[in-house]
């Protein structure tokens, strides 16, 4: 099979990505053969950037604001001549485009979109919703889609589908379903692409022709968004340009691409010549949501479509490349100011789930272990501002040190400052004699820093929080954090264990973002110091000695591997549904010139053998509040058993 062939396979294809523009050429009003002229330079722009599915603007053959020029058959006819030639254009550029268009059908026109790919004429859908107030007549010209009087119409030599029950599914992309809708039928109190969704659409077009007024472009940007957020579908909006009669309107060609409600490419607007974006679909992740999400598949089907099969392909020439950019820090906005509206809104989250558990329980006091480390550093501070918001005494938080064999200095002092400068109970219980006496106990070698030398340790520290618990009639407020849970990073009826999780919701890789947030929103001179130097310390469970300087020895990440990378699999793997080869191939574009692929795959095989063998960690997790799309509470998001294989899972990697 040729690199050109419309049948080729690609990894493009093969991982769920399709490849769509929002094109709104230069028009010249009421001359449909200039204006084919026109679109298939749009189309040839298009193709040459990898496109495969293009949307026109409404009546883009025309003109929509030809007014009375719509009952001369010399527009219609020139319309339709015109559509030939840009059909024609779709067979050479080897590519599906939908194009607005007036079409006469028993007598009666109709304001109508033509799917054509690669040549031939899938399918005619009519406009439903007429606008006829303001400044829009279109009720004087055309007759709306609930009177279509017929199925199929014959257009250019060829039997065509026509109506509103269509959808167009590519052949060699199951989860690729177009359906159509034109301008107003968006604005409708219930547009036809909600029963398009229902019915198995994802990628839902919009072909219009909204004129622009002052702040409509922000209300048709939140309309496209929400309709595909709603729809959990992608929206690919192309609006008529400023080629269109300013006699008393002006229309701005306003482009739109948007996927489950993020706006993933916007046009230019008021431009005399093509306005292009281009952007891609992931239609696997479309599906993944709609997969898990009970009252998108529990709604009852209301259409029963005609489905028209077309070839996808790519176009003719290209190599395809995936266009969409990965961050490789998905739990973390890049923009600074969204991710101090993230962590502002996760700090409330947390700290109002911990003041109703200590509502709830009637106790004054809770009992948190401080190691010095980031994550006991944020439930010591969540926990704080829950007293606050329930206007207790911050001395009732019982804050303990527990330095052991494998506490470094820096941890030990950053601990006990941060306590003390927060005004908190602050107490140290070292635990080494504890620790050597229970190994004698058991007798374990002396000097063996083995898996039951570092969870000894653990233990003893979890046992001695739960007796102070006890003393002081509070809870124990646990400390780990999402990624450890989805690793099992946790010594089991230790670390593991807690009254409440405040952490549990957060990935690592967000953990270091909130500390640093609070400390500059919530924390001035002293405060600020340490907690800005607890940011910047290794992350380490500190259960081996330090080394010969006093520093830390043993750093997780060299143990179980690169929390970025492991968050970037939670991501995907679990939030996302994707297979892990997708995930391997993703990662390797996102983390280019960080981790070569061999890294990359070393670490998701750790990731899964890790997340499957862990689950019964997971079984038995204490309360703790979700604070973002993905949790892994067994009593809430996430029901597996703890006896799963992930064979089938590992087998994708080779």
């Amino acid at each position: 099979m040729t690199a050109n062939s419309p049948l080729m396979s690609n990894r493009i294809h093969q991982n769920g990505f399709v490849t769509v523009a929002a094109a709104s050429p230069a028009l010249r009003l009421g001359d449909p053969a200039a204006n084919a002229a026109l679109i298939i330079q749009a189309l040839e722009k298009a193709a040459q950037e990898g496109v495969e599915i293009v949307v026109l603007p409404e009546l883009c053959l025309t003109g929509y604001s030809c007014g009375d020029l719509f009952g001369q058959r010399t527009l219609l006819n020139g319309a339709v001549k015109a559509l030939g030639q840009v059909c024609e254009a779709t067979a050479k550029l080897g590519l599906t485009a939908l194009v607005g268009t007036p079409l006469e059908v028993n007598g009666r026109l109709f304001n109508v979109a033509v799917a054509v790919s690669r040549g031939k004429i899938l399918g005619v859908v009519p406009k439903t919703h007429l606008p006829n107030t303001g400044e829009f007549y279109e009720q004087r010209w055309f007759a709306s889609a609930r009177v279509a009087p017929v199925a199929e119409v014959e257009l250019l030599g060829q039997k065509v589908p026509f109506g509103t029950d269509l959808l167009f599914q590519a052949t060699d992309m199951p989860d690729c379903m177009l359906g159509i809708e034109i301008c107003e039928d968006l604005w409708a109190v219930e547009p036809p692409s909600g029963a398009q969704a229902l019915a198995g659409a994802t990628l839902l077009c919009n072909l219009s022709a909204s004129d622009e007024l002052l702040t409509k472009a922000a209300y048709r940007r939140d309309l496209v968004k929400s309709q595909s957020a709603r729809c959990l579908a992608a929206y690919v909006y192309a609006a008529a340009g400023a080629g269109e009669s300013s006699t008393d309107i002006v229309y701005s060609g306003h482009g739109l691409i948007a996927e489950n409600g993020v706006v993933l490419g916007e046009s230019e607007r008021f431009r005399f010549d093509l306005a292009l974006i281009v952007s891609q679909i992931d239609l696997d992740r479309l599906a993944a949501e709609r997969r898990r999400n009970s009252t998108f598949f529990g709604a009852p089907v209301a259409v029963r479509p005609r489905v028209i099969d077309f070839t996808l392909g790519v176009p003719t020439g290209q190599t395809p490349k995936l266009r969409r950019r990965f961050s490789q820090h998905p739990f973390v906005p890049s923009d600074p100011h969204r991710r101090d509206e993230n962590c502002q809104e996760i700090f409330a989250i947390q700290s109002t789930g911990l003041a109703r558990r200590i509502r709830h329980t009637g106790l004054k006091h809770v009992i948190i272990g401080i190691s010095g480390g980031l994550d006991s550093t944020l439930a010591l501070l969540v926990t704080l501002e829950a007293f606050n918001r329930l206007g207790l005494d911050r001395k009732g938080i019982i804050g303990l040190t527990m330095p052991g064999p494998g506490t470094s200095a820096r941890t030990r002092v950053n601990a006990m400052r941060l306590m003390e400068t927060l005004g908190i109970t602050a107490r140290e219980i070292p635990i080494n004699e504890a620790v050597e006496q229970h190994l004698r106990d058991i007798q374990h070698p002396p000097g063996k820093h083995d898996i039951t030398f570092e969870n000894t340790q653990a233990r003893e520290r979890t046992q001695i929080l739960m007796d102070v618990a006890n003393q002081s009639h509070g809870f124990v407020v646990g400390t780990g954090d999402l990624s450890e849970a989805a690793l099992g990073w946790c010594t089991f009826n230790a670390d593991h264990m807690s009254m409440y999780h405040v952490n549990i919701g957060v990935p690592k890789t967000l953990v270091k973002h909130l500390v640093g947030w609070a400390a500059h929103a919530r924390h001035v001179g002293t405060e600020r110091a340490i907690l800005e130097d607890i940011v910047a310390t290794p992350v380490s469970p500190e259960l081996l000695p330090p080394g010969d300087d006093g520093e830390i020895a043993q750093q997780t990440e060299m143990l179980v591997g690169p929390y970025e990378l492991h968050d970037f699999f939670l991501y995907h793997v679990i939030r996302n549904g994707f297979r892990p080869s997708k995930v391997l191939w993703i990662a390797e574009h996102a983390f280019a010139g960080k981790y070569d692929q061999t890294e990359i795959r070393h670490w998701l095989r750790s990731f899964l053998n890790r997340f499957f063998s862990q689950q019964f960690k997971r079984s038995a997790m204490p309360d703790g509040p979700k604070v973002g799309s993905l949790a892994l509470s067994p009593r809430g998001d996430w029901r597996m058993p703890s006896d799963a294989e992930a064979t089938a899972w590992l087998a994708e990697l080779g």
